[in-house]
């Protein structure tokens, strides 16, 4: 059975390995802590105007006195 401490590479790879991890968390708590400060943003823009539909009946006299 061959000595942990000479092989060198199991440590570059356990190494390697680790710092991926710790990278990767580091980089999720970043994104939750800015994505928590900044405020919602809103998807689609209020329209600085109301708008209003007027039904027309078939029967009524602005139809009639058009056609």
């Amino acid at each position: 059975m061959s000595n942990w401490t000479s092989l060198w590479y199991v440590w570059l790879i356990l190494l390697t390995v680790f710092l991926l991890l710790l990278c990767g968390i580091t980089a999720s708590c970043i994104k939750f802590c800015f994505q928590k400060k900044r405020p919602p943003v809103e998807t689609f823009s209020r329209l600085p105007y109301d708008v209003a539909a007027v039904a027309a009946d078939s029967d009524s006299t602005a139809h009639s006195t058009a056609t």
